[in-house]
């Protein structure tokens, strides 16, 4: 069963790689998956019932919403289906419990893409295989679309077998990873509060033969996103500049201040102003600039230094030019640790599974995922919480518009969480 539920995951794949919409958008994402599920022996739950909905972050304005959803009823969505989503609280819970005693298992697949424009050249492979994005500016451009179609495999699988199976078996279909943005509304309901073991991962990543996987990662930053709005006073650049408060000076002193931040001896920080933009004409004084940031720290404590350094930068270059700053937080992600326990259950699990070539103990993320919030939580609560790697040799990096992965690293996550599943069943 394992190869056709690989073969499954892949043609699934390409269908969600053709329809990406951005976090909080995912309409046509949500109802296909919901589809997908609805015949399998799942308590499904949407909406509201899956997020906490004032601790989503980084929400796009009721604008963006109503277009994405109004895009989705086009497509085919059901009018009512959508209404049960309104506001943006997209994503799909699904639970399984066999009513018999067993360990609780919570997987995460997150379900969102990215605002970037597919390459549509010859050698990328969605192009010449016929399944591009159909979204203008919106790409699955981070491998989301296979975390999907692996976690509607192992579904698949698990509705299969239920009559075999023990305990209970909670699946995440999250929206909003990208920015960070998604989790904690999912924590924050309750998901995960009786957890056992907890399990989420990336494809990609680590530029390595596909077959090869990590059983745990570290180096997950942690990760405050913010937006920051410089606003001064327009005047006429020639006839009475000293009128003006230049709102884009002051971003632009603060841009090169917040690069000068000292890094920090304890571990890894960052820091990124991803866009600056402002001003209305070459002579008009600015009176507007917005810039989009984000720090990160090894630690939790590490980001919170790095956000600290940073706010009161951009408060002395608002000061310097007589602006005021306004920062309005838009994701967050924690430091995390995955437990050592899940080296020795990955290699147990998958001693005879003839799709891994290689496991690693751990391998790096060196960036971010709200997954951590879930993976706090679980352990906070006497759980095991890992987050894997399925790595692929990519033809450009993530979040890049040639972003593309080796399927078969897609089979081998597929028949790594059943063998995983089927471990613990009987550890």
């Amino acid at each position: 069963m394992h190869k056709e539920l690989q073969e499954f995951a892949v043609d699934v794949r390409r269908k969600f790689h053709t329809f990406p919409e951005v976090g909080f958008t995912e309409f046509i994402t949500t109802y296909e998956i919901y589809q997908l599920l609805q015949s399998l022996s799942f308590d499904l739950y949407i909406g509201r019932e899956i997020l906490e909905s004032d601790e989503r972050y980084g929400v796009p304005t009721a604008g963006e919403i109503e277009a994405s959803k109004e895009r989705a009823i086009a497509y085919g969505v059901p009018e009512a289906f959508a209404e049960k989503l309104d506001g943006g609280h997209t994503g799909v819970v699904a639970v399984l419990d066999t009513g018999r005693k067993g360990p609780h298992i919570a997987m995460r697949y997150d379900i969102d893409g990215l605002p970037i424009t597919e390459s549509d050249e010859k050698g990328h492979v969605p192009f010449d295989k016929g399944f591009l994005s159909q979204h203008p500016k919106e790409m699955h451009a981070c491998g989301h679309d296979g975390h999907i179609s692996i976690g509607l495999a192992v579904a698949k699988y698990l509705d299969a077998h239920k009559d075999d199976l023990t305990g209970k078996f909670t699946i995440i279909f999250q929206p909003a990873e990208e920015g960070l943005r998604g989790a904690n509304s999912i924590v924050q309901k309750g998901w995960l509060d009786k957890v056992d073991y907890f399990m989420s991962g990336h494809l990609g990543i680590n530029s390595l033969q596909a077959g090869s996987i990590a059983a745990t990662a570290d180096q997950l930053l942690a990760s405050t996103k913010f937006d920051v709005t410089f606003t001064g006073k327009s005047a006429h650049a020639g006839v009475e500049p000293n009128e003006g408060k230049n709102a884009l000076t002051a971003a632009a002193t603060a841009l090169l201040q917040l690069n000068a931040i000292p890094r920090h001896r304890d571990g890894t920080t960052r820091i990124n102003v991803g866009r600056l933009s402002g001003g209305s004409g070459r002579n008009v004084i600015a009176d507007e600039a917005v810039m989009l940031v984000e720090t990160r720290g090894e630690t939790t404590e590490l980001n919170q230094y790095m956000y600290d350094e940073a706010v009161r930068i951009i408060q002395a270059a608002a000061a310097m030019h007589d602006v005021k700053a306004s920062i309005r937080f838009m994701g967050q992600g924690l430091g995390s640790k995955c437990d050592a326990e899940w080296i020795q259950i990955v290699k147990d699990a998958c001693e005879k599974n003839l799709d891994v070539k290689e496991i690693y103990d751990v391998l790096p993320l060196k960036a971010s995922e709200d997954a951590s919030y879930m993976i706090d939580h679980v352990q906070k609560n006497g759980g095991l919480a890992t987050y894997m790697f399925f790595p692929s040799l990519l033809p450009a990096g993530h979040h890049h518009p040639n972003f593309d992965i080796d399927e078969d690293a897609v089979r081998t996550a597929v028949s790594v969480y059943i063998d995983i599943i089927n471990y613990l069943q009987h550890k």
